[in-house]
């Protein structure tokens, strides 16, 4: 299974930088990163000027709606997505969680992205006191049964602890462990699963050697090309 290694710029950059996977492919050609995707998943502004040079890095969307078209304003649909010349869209980020946006409408939104030739990344994950409590196994078990598109085998989960994003706090590697165990139970073999919560260059290496841990979803750490080529260096095999 191919490592993915997917950053989510957030809500950050500006039209220079639609020259940063120029930038990462000459700090890190395809050469010496055989056997890993790379994704970048810019603000949707920049999709299609991004998709114009990629250097061999995947491009996707940070979210999409579930309807193709209407009155939605503000939104973009999977299909304009995809025709942007975008590969993945994320769905159900924490931070779009915490703002109100259910289960069902992130199921909704992975089911129009595999729709539309789109790979849906699913993200999962507890708060800090629901894993106090326990409950973390239980709830992200939850999240995946009713977020998950019915029949649709084409989809990415990242497990993303929601006290570790941009928290500078990571759970330890058994922790890391256990979970990407336990959701590899629910998803099957076929499903790549990444990691995501402070996934910094100075600890890439050990959790992207975690078992069932596929790769790695990337927030502050991806902005600098260098970072996200050190990231990247954890896992690749130079041929």
């Amino acid at each position: 299974m191919r490592t993915l290694i997917a950053a989510n710029w957030k809500m950050h950059g500006n039209s220079s930088w639609v020259d940063k996977p120029a930038e990462f492919g000459s700090i890190l050609p395809q050469s010496k990163r055989e056997g890993v995707d790379v994704l970048i998943c810019p603000p949707a502004l920049f999709l299609a000027a991004m998709t114009a040079n990629t250097q061999g890095v995947f491009i996707g969307a940070q979210n999409c709606h579930h309807e193709d078209k209407g009155a939605h304003t503000g939104e973009i649909s999977a299909e304009m997505v995809k025709d942007a010349g975008a590969d993945y869209v994320i769905v159900g980020h924490s931070e779009r969680r915490e703002g109100g946006e259910t289960n069902r409408a992130v199921q909704a939104k992975a089911a129009s992205a595999c729709r539309h030739g789109l790979t849906p990344i699913i993200c999962v994950g507890e708060s800090l006191s629901q894993r106090e409590a326990g409950e973390a196994e239980a709830v992200v078990a939850a999240q995946l049964a009713a977020s998950m598109p019915e029949g649709e085998t084409s989809i990415v989960v990242a497990y993303e602890p929601i006290w570790a994003i941009g928290t500078g706090k990571v759970p330890t590697i058994e922790d890391i462990g256990s979970m990407h165990n336990h959701i590899r139970k629910i998803v099957g073999k076929g499903v790549r699963i990444l990691y995501g919560g402070s996934v910094k260059p100075g600890n890439a290496r050990e959790i992207l050697a975690v078992e069932n841990v596929n790769g790695a979803l990337i927030g502050g750490a991806s902005l600098e090309m260098d970072s996200l080529a050190k990231i990247t260096q954890a896992v690749a095999v130079s041929s």
